[in-house]
């Protein structure tokens, strides 16, 4: 990997409160030599700022089953709330590193989406639903032009869709589109299990052709999404995707985490 190549990490919404320190200084050490990417997401501290984030019904599934957070406006100004308390975080932890950072909006010109899917299971009835979410399009990496070793730019994972709509979209499938659209070699997924599973045993290497036919048939939640996100980054040209939970460095080595590569 060379050091002008951008390092593009996802760092769940679940996953970033439970980093020892040893993590952020292995990321801060990375970054030193390579310019960073990190895209952030909220989940867990959108559970925390309101109960009712966490139950079933806060949760959408479509008619082809894929799943999605109903967001409304209101929804939205709470996820922007806890966005930009995340990147003030996210900011501490790194300046304390000697990393300096800047925060993206993806709506803000850099994440353009499609009309969203308006069919949406509710009640155990299908029914047409403003649910303001989108599947990314394109990334307009110009706005990410100051990316140099020592800095880090900070990604909250909101979209603009062909309406002029701000809209949700999935973080892992952004943190793919910004990996593909900057020329990244690899994509860092960071989640809160070591390795991808299939049959209870750990997968250290796959292709992906072999992860889209699991993802299909066996994975489920979270994980499916994160391989269809390593599928499209792979797709858009990056060379390797890695999922796990271990230092930044371990991961892009190879010593622990799963590799997916395009064969």
């Amino acid at each position: 990997m060379s050091a002008t190549t951008p390092t593009v990490v996802k760092l769940g919404g679940s996953t970033l409160h439970a980093m020892p320190d040893a993590w952020w200084d292995d990321l801060a050490e990375h970054g030193r030599t390579h310019p960073l990417v990190l895209v952030h997401g909220w989940s867990r501290p959108l559970r925390l700022l309101r109960p009712e984030y966490s139950e079933p019904s806060a949760i959408l599934r479509d008619r082809y089953g894929n799943q999605s957070r109903w967001t409304t406006p209101e929804v939205l100004a709470d996820i922007k709330q806890v966005s930009a308390a995340l990147t003030e975080q996210l900011d501490g932890l790194l300046g304390a590193r000697g990393i300096s950072t800047e925060r993206v909006v993806g709506s803000d010109g850099l994440v353009g989406a499609a009309a969203g899917e308006r069919w949406w299971w509710k009640d155990k009835q299908l029914v047409e639903l403003d649910n303001l979410v989108g599947p990314i399009t394109d990334v307009d990496p110009t706005l990410l032009k100051g990316l140099r070793p020592g800095h880090c730019v900070l990604v909250t994972p909101l979209a603009r869709n062909t309406a002029g709509q701000e809209v949700n979209t999935d973080g892992d499938r952004a943190a793919a589109a910004v990996s593909g659209a900057l020329g990244a070699t690899a994509l860092v997924l960071v989640t809160d299990v070591p390795h991808l599973l299939i049959d209870d045993r750990p997968v250290h290497r796959i292709t992906a052709e072999a992860v889209a036919e699991f993802r299909d048939k066996g994975a489920t939640g979270g994980m499916r999404k994160k391989l269809r996100a390593a599928g499209e980054a792979l797709e858009r040209g990056v060379q390797r995707v890695v999922i796990g939970s271990a230092p930044v460095t371990d991961l892009l080595a190879g010593r622990t985490g799963t590799v997916i590569t395009p064969s």
